[in-house]
């Protein structure tokens, strides 16, 4: 009766174990899912007008790096990745604001005081970030 009482606690201590190293793993990547690796080389000099305009302007709804908040998605994640969202789509964004369509963060306002030279340094920043990641 002992040796069965101890396999049982054995057993559930096992399955908690695993759920929380799955709920762990899952939390991990919940603000990019399906973003592709995390970024950690250095930023190259060409694109860190962007990095800096993007921190600015962008990484208080779409993380720092590009990985998502609670408040905004990730820009770092294949739905953003060229051939779905063109460099235009970042243009229209920063210019008029664009409707939610992917995900269910609300819609994004139009960011004001952003020069198109600007927020072109923003995108050739985005995609480092994404070429980085493997996404494109």
């Amino acid at each position: 009766m002992r040796n069965r009482i101890q396999s049982n606690v054995w057993w559930r201590s096992a399955g908690l174990g695993l759920f929380l190293a799955m709920l762990a793993a899952c939390e991990s990547g919940a603000t990019n899912p399906e973003g592709g690796k995390p970024v950690s080389n250095a930023v190259p000099a060409d694109v860190q007008s962007g990095e800096s305009k993007f921190a600015a302007n962008c990484a208080a709804c779409h993380g720092v790096r590009g990985v998502g908040t609670k408040q905004g998605p990730p820009l770092v994640h294949k739905i953003y990745e060229p051939n779905h969202h063109a460099d235009i789509a970042f243009h229209r964004a920063v210019e008029n604001g664009v409707r939610a369509h992917h995900w269910e963060f609300g819609n994004m306002p139009k960011i004001e005081g952003v020069t198109p030279a600007e927020t072109e340094q923003i995108i050739r920043y985005v995609r480092w970030l994404q070429r980085e990641a493997g996404i494109h």
